[in-house]
């Protein structure tokens, strides 16, 4: 029996995932997070052998969670489910711990296969983003800038574009203002942009919200 831990903050979503991985005869969910603080607290005391985990959750997210999970004493494999079809966003997944990347829009006979092949050991990309990370990712210099964001830029980003303060995700990330703030200074300079009303436009083009 695989057994799957669904983090997702969204109840109804959450539970259709939760229906779903019930039809599998060899699949079992024991137990669920709405958010990543949540999820780790979960791990501790819950064993499991695929975390299916929501990049965009509240507090810590998903790609926060990813080298946390990994860091386990036995780490289940993750299976990334997000909204974002963007190459970028699950080459960024993938490279940092993520086991397979599935978008919310994904046949569910193909999620179900997904969740198979990482809980043996394998990996797993959606098909339609397969080639386009192949072209868009692998052997192009044309990436677009959020490509070159660190990994704690890219945090700092996706909660600027969310609403958060410099203050707020310095306590979220435990860092000081002025360190989220030299963060946000170079992100911008890297995206073009000036004000947090145009990384949002930003990441409405890009599909990153």
């Amino acid at each position: 029996m695989i057994r799957v831990l669904v983090a997702e903050d969204h109840t109804i979503v959450r539970e259709g995932i939760k229906q779903l991985i019930g039809l599998g005869k060899d699949l079992q969910v024991v137990g669920e997070a709405c958010n990543g603080e949540q999820l780790m607290e979960n791990l501790r005391h819950t064993p499991c052998d695929v975390v299916l985990l929501d990049i965009s959750m509240p507090g810590m997210n998903g790609l926060e969670a990813i080298p946390r999970i990994r860091a386990l004493n036995r780490p289940p494999a993750i299976l990334v489910l997000s909204m974002h079809d963007e190459a970028q966003m699950a080459a960024r997944a993938l490279k940092i711990g993520a086991a397979g990347y599935a978008t919310k829009d994904s046949d569910p006979s193909l999620l179900l296969a997904a969740v198979r092949k990482v809980a043996a050991g394998g990996r797993y990309i959606d098909p339609e983003l397969a080639d386009r990370m192949v072209f868009e990712v692998g052997l192009t210099d044309e990436r677009p800038p959020h490509a070159l964001l660190s990994e704690r830029e890219f945090s700092v980003f996706e909660r600027l574009v969310q609403g958060e303060g410099v203050n707020e995700i310095g306590q979220h990330l435990g860092l000081s203002g002025k360190t989220i703030s030299t963060h946000k200074a170079r992100l911008m300079q890297k995206l073009g942009t000036s004000s947090v009303a145009e990384l949002v436009r930003y990441a409405v083009e890009h599909k990153l919200v």
